[in-house]
């Protein structure tokens, strides 16, 4: 049976999209996860939504179980992941409120497990990370985007920092030229680890700011990034609820 996960980040932790809500606890070998499944309906599709910072925003980047939560998802039986990201800009071209469906991604983490591989006590695991995002769900994305007449970037690599703190100058200058198009604090590790449990995942990115690159723009901060996240979130949530339907 196909089953949708969605994973909300900032400003879409809400479950208020889903119909016949109920909540479900999944145990899991990693602890608890950030939330409960929120699982229901949107349409025609089964879905479990997962609030990756807790309902209430209180698990920083580098506390979110990340493990936990995807294990949950498959536990429960999701065929596909659909996750939203707020992130910062490291292109003059990708605007505020721009989308990104991103196809690649850069791990500059320091603090975080990311992999469900940590032993190889029963056996040795590396697992394939040449395309981490599914192209499937990323076509469905862009494509869904486009009929909704919303700006959207094709593709665009992330690069995952641990956070909470933001960049400074000098590291949003050399995340730049590494080819980097986007920076946030939590997709690297999620995308990688739904690769090796064997999930299909796709990353929705909304551009909240320029990080700090930009001389000419005032510096990053958690207020901005919000406001103009809850300025956009409404069609963050169409272009989820009309995408997952097409999955």
């Amino acid at each position: 049976m196909k089953m949708v996960g969605i994973i909300g980040g900032s400003g879409l932790n809400n479950p208020d999209i889903i119909n016949d809500l109920r909540e479900v606890n999944i145990a899991t070998p990693y602890g608890s996860t950030t939330s409960p499944l929120y699982c229901g309906e949107i349409g025609d599709t089964t879905v479990a939504l997962i609030a990756r910072h807790g309902i209430k925003h209180q698990y920083s980047p580098t506390e979110v179980n990340y493990r936990a939560n995807i294990y949950a998802l498959k536990e429960y039986g999701v065929t596909n992941i659909i996750a939203t990201t707020a992130c910062g800009s490291l292109k003059q071209e990708i605007e505020r409120g721009h989308f990104v469906i991103l196809d690649q991604f850069i791990d500059f983490t320091k603090q975080r497990i990311s992999s469900f591989h940590t032993s190889f006590s029963t056996g040795v695991e590396h697992t394939p990370m040449a395309e981490p995002f599914d192209r499937n769900l990323r076509e469905i994305l862009v494509a869904t985007a486009e009929e909704l007449n919303f700006v959207c970037h094709r593709k665009g690599t992330v690069i995952t920092v641990e956070g909470p703190r933001f960049s400074s100058r000098a590291e949003s200058k050399m995340f730049i030229s590494w080819g980097a198009d986007v920076i946030n604090m939590s997709i690297a590790t999620e995308v990688a680890l739904a690769n090796e449990v064997k999930v299909p995942y796709a990353a929705v990115a909304m551009s909240t700011d320029y990080d700090c690159w930009k001389d000419d723009e005032e510096q990053v901060s958690w207020d901005e990034i919000l406001k103009v996240f809850n300025h956009n979130v409404d069609r963050v949530k169409s272009l989820i609820i009309r995408a997952i339907q097409k999955i």
